[in-house]
């Protein structure tokens, strides 16, 4: 049996690091909840816009985010609004997404649920 996202680690990408082919992410898209990928910038994202009453609850997420972003040592872009907080992944120095992405998505999936 495959070992779910979540308790995967993400590991260290280099300029030669492949990307995901479509259906890589389409399977390991169907492992994650509310996360969609699009494109932006000339390559893919995986993205979730978490949805909030008011502007605490995104900035408290964002800090239940960051250290597991750190120790996994994979950083999201966190876009932060009154009501919302999006988070985008991609994979910057391979130039688009690798599994590293998911996992972190996993992770954040994770943290939103507890």
């Amino acid at each position: 049996m495959e070992t779910p996202l979540a308790e995967r680690r993400c590991t260290v990408c280099t300029p030669e690091t492949p990307t995901l082919g479509s259906d890589e992410i389409d399977k390991l898209l169907q492992q994650l909840s509310g996360w969609s990928v699009v494109q932006g910038e000339g390559h893919p994202l995986l993205t979730r816009t978490f949805r909030f009453k008011g502007f605490m609850p995104g900035v408290e997420l964002i800090n239940r985010i960051a250290p597991i972003a750190e120790a996994e040592g994979h950083h999201p872009d966190l876009h932060l609004t009154y009501g919302s907080l999006r988070v985008d992944l991609w994979t910057h120095v391979a130039g688009g997404l690798t599994e590293n992405d998911f996992v972190l998505a996993a992770k954040i999936d994770q943290i939103q649920a507890s």
